[in-house]
Formats: structure tokens, sequence, C-alpha cells
């Protein structure tokens, strides 16, 4: 059963939805007592004795938000992406928006990395009407709208081994975060590179290893270092203003023009137990620190920040405060926060196989997906305005969009062999645009000639469109370890 806390004398605005019939709540009730929905407890946001009812309105049988690919991963094979009934009878629309070439070399890896560049990762971010790849040193623009490729740039100036380890999009301007050693030696150390939106750099500026860009317009760029977050001028260079954060790097999280930094001992590395926030106004460094309300720390690692509220994460699950004031607000035993859909005001939480969809305020359920979402190696990896990307991996793959509201794949993209979902850890560049529909993933369209001695490659998959059809996208044999080239890499952007 839910226990709901409320501590006396201390209010947070929300309205509470109704609750459904008694006897479709006493059927949920049964069926989820022990789930996890059963063990999400309310905080200082209690309000009401029908929140006890609400958190169990839906069975979570199964959706699961996988972590970044690792190439060369085990190899596992494709599945279908739905079991019976979770498809729409009759047709459904394709996703698919445009595709364009990848520049470079590029691989399919066996298991969840699928398409990835032939030496190292490759990094992407949408937004401010651009989808941004970068692999190397080498950036690539298209528009987001048609797929039009815009500009490309090849960052110089670095030492020998330098590569491009984070791209973000923002209106205006794209920056890239590289990694590098000093030529006499020494820690590895990371720049920021301003582009404008036609390319042309703009202003280098030290980043802390697990910092970088955060905010950035034409005019300016914040930057998160290793001992404070910066704002400079893209036209001369100068420092607008300078926040400290301490002498080790912290964990940080944004939300909308919000930037949070942890204060623990520990720093980024180890950044629990955190003894405060800084609430920082990426426009005018205007701070805030906020301490917990409740005991002398907030309770796990700072691991998402979304409308207001900030969640910390520990081995005991989710707890969720509010970012100005520090009051608890609820909590999620053995919960993992997995996203967030802006346009429906939601926060993802997994817990094994489970996904849901809560609010952010009031950990109150707003949206579900049943186990029949899913089978196999198939995977969802963004929710956009309720509807939930799924990815079916290997030489056969489909996209394809589940909506949770009406439980069913609405949209699809069948034909896409090894996909790749990019991922930026920091939640602010990666595959999905954050205040938009669209994603953009990697898909091979034609392998390479398998090398000599090596077992032969299948047919290729049914369903690639006509303009593929003279290619050779192959299934890579099962059980082939290492990489197989790719002549044919592609952008695809697909449409949630």
């Amino acid at each position: 059963m839910v226990v709901v806390r409320e501590q006396r004398g201390r209010k947070i605005s929300g309205r509470t939805r109704r609750g459904a019939t008694g006897r479709f709540l006493g059927r949920l009730r049964r069926r989820a007592g022990h789930s996890f929905l059963g063990r999400i407890r309310l905080g200082t946001a209690g309000k009401s004795p029908r929140l006890r009812r609400w958190v169990l309105v839906a069975v979570l049988l199964g959706v699961v938000l996988v972590p970044y690919p690792v190439p060369g991963a085990a190899g596992v094979p494709p599945a279908a992406a739905c079991r019976a009934g979770c498809r729409a009878s009759g047709s459904t629309p394709s996703m698919v928006r445009w595709t364009a070439p990848l520049p470079g070399a590029w691989d399919v890896a066996p298991g969840l990395a699928g398409t990835v560049p032939a030496s190292g990762l490759a990094y992407a971010s949408v937004g401010g009407g651009l989808a941004a790849v970068g692999a190397g040193l080498t950036v690539t623009a298209y528009s987001s709208r048609t797929g039009a490729l815009e500009w490309q740039d090849t960052l110089t100036g670095f030492p020998p081994g330098a590569a491009i380890v984070s791209v973000r999009a923002w209106p205006g301007e794209v920056t890239a975060g590289v990694s590098y050693r000093p030529a006499g030696g020494g820690a590895p150390r990371r720049t920021e590179v301003a582009l404008s939106g036609t390319g042309a750099q703009s202003g280098r500026y030290p980043a802390g290893t697990f910092g970088g860009a955060v905010a950035a317009i034409q005019k300016y760029t914040v930057v998160v270092g290793a001992t404070a977050v910066t704002s400079y001028d893209n036209a001369t260079g100068r420092i607008r203003w300078r926040r400290p954060t301490g002498p080790v790097a912290q964990a940080w999280r944004t939300d909308g023009n919000w930037l949070y930094v942890a204060e623990s001992p520990g720093g980024f590395v180890d950044s629990a137990p955190a003894s405060a926030l800084r609430r920082i106004d990426l426009a005018t460094g205007a701070e805030l620190v906020v301490r917990p309300l409740e005991g002398l720390s907030f309770r796990g690692t700072l691991s998402a920040a979304f409308d207001g509220v900030v969640l910390f994460s520990s081995a005991a699950g989710v707890t969720a405060y509010d970012g100005a004031t520090g009051a608890r607000l609820w909590s999620a035993p053995g919960a993992v926060p997995e996203g967030t859909d802006h346009r429906l005001r939601r926060i993802y939480l997994t817990e094994g196989a489970n996904l849901v969809g809560v609010d952010p305020r009031t950990g109150r359920v707003k949206a579900t997906a049943s186990g029949s979402a899913v089978n196999g190696a198939a995977e969802v990896y963004v929710v956009r305005n309720g509807v939930a990307l799924g990815l079916d991996q290997g030489g056969s793959g489909d996209a394809w969009g589940y909506d949770l509201a009406v439980q069913r794949v609405t949209l699809a993209a069948p034909g896409l062999p090894w996909p790749h979902y990019f991922v930026d850890l920091s939640g602010v560049g990666g595959s999905a645009d954050p205040v938009g529909n669209l994603v953009i993933i990697a898909a091979c369209r034609q392998l390479a000639p398998a090398p000599s001695g090596s077992p032969g490659a299948s047919a290729p998959p049914s369903g690639l469109p006509p303009a593929s059809s003279t290619a050779t996208a192959s299934s890579a044999p099962a059980g082939t370890q290492g990489p197989q080239g790719c002549l044919r890499p592609e952008l695809v952007a697909l449409d949630l």
C-alpha cells in the first residue's frame, strides 16, 4: 500500500486529479500492490488521501530505456517490435522525415552499437534548426527540417590524438567539446569550441572534463569548467560573469534557463552526499544556494532536473526535491530516472524493465507502457509527446513509435539496418531534440564486402526503400566478433 506523508504547515501548489471508479481501482490495487507503483512515496507535496489510490492506476509490465551502446558488445538477434495486437490495423504512417549521407568511414558493430565510426565515437545533437554530428575533429551540420547539408568544419590547432567528445546544438550556435592531452604530457584537458550558425568558429573556452557548454546563443556561451561556471561573450571572448563551484568538479544538470550544481566534498566522481545545490540563472549568472529542508544532505546523487524539480538517485531509488526551496516532494524506491517529455511535462522512471511517466511535482503516475510493447531485442530510447521511440537492432532494424495513450504502435520506419542512437551523458545533447519531436539515428544501407575467409553474408532484409534496392544491407553472421565496414552510412531523422 502506498503511504502518503504530509508535513504540517508546508504546502506545494498542484492540482489533484480525480481518481477512477472504485471498481477499476480495486482491480488495479490487487495487481499493483507489490509493484513499483505500490512503492512510490509522496513527501511534503502530498495533500490528499486520493493520492493513495492514484499511484495504483496502472500496472507496469515493461518497456526499458537502454544505456549507451558500447561498440563491440555481444550480438543479439533482431526481434519483432511488437507482439500481436500492438500494432495498429492497416498501414502505419512513416516516421522518417529525411535521410542524409554521413561523411567519413563508418563500421557496423554487433549488438546495440550498430552503425558507428570506424575510429572513435560519434556525437550528435538536434536543436536551433540544425542536426549536428561530430566525429574525430569534424563537425557536420544539417538542416533539421530538410536534412540538407548546411556546413562542415574540421577543427584545427589541437595536438595529435585530440577528438570531439560532445556536440550540442543551440539557437544560432553549435558547440563541440574536444578532449586532448597537452603536447608536453599531463592530464587530459577539454576545450569547448563555439561555431556560429554558418560554421565559422567564434570562440574557444576551457571546460571541465565532465562539463562543457550548458547554454549558448549567438551572443554568448556558458561553460561548466572544473571549478567555475563562466559565461563568455562570443564577439570579444571576454567573461560576462563567473560563478565559482569549489575546488573539485561537481555534478550538474540543466533545467531550461537554470543550471543546478551540486556541492559535494567528493565532487563529480563521488557526488553524494550533496549538502547543497547552486541554482544559477544561465542568462544573468544570478545564484541561489538551495539546501535540503529535511536532513543535512540530499538523498543520493544529482541525476536529473526538470520543471523546477531536481532528482537525486541512490541504490535505494529516486527522491524529488523542489529546486528553489529544497523541500522533499516525493520518492520512488527502486526507481531510476530515464528521461523527460517537455511537451507533456513528465519525468520517466524505470525499475528493471518497467517504464512509468510521472508528474514532476507530485510523483503521480501519468502514463504507463504495457509489456506487450516490446519483444526480445527491441528497446525504447526516448519519449516525446507521449510517443516512445523503439529500435529493433540488427540488419533488419525497425524504428517504431509506441503511443502510451492508446497502448499501440502508431508510427513505424522499417528497414533501418543497424540503427545507432546517439547519447550525450549530460542530457544536453544526443539524438533527441530536447524540446521537439525530432530524433536522429545512424544506419547502414550497404555493408562492405566481408573479409576473405569470413562467413558469407545473407540477403538484404525485406522492407528496404526502393532507393536502396541495389544495396547489399546484409546481416552480420551470428557470433561474428568485431565490426564490419559500411559503404553507405546514413543519418536518419525520425519524427515522433
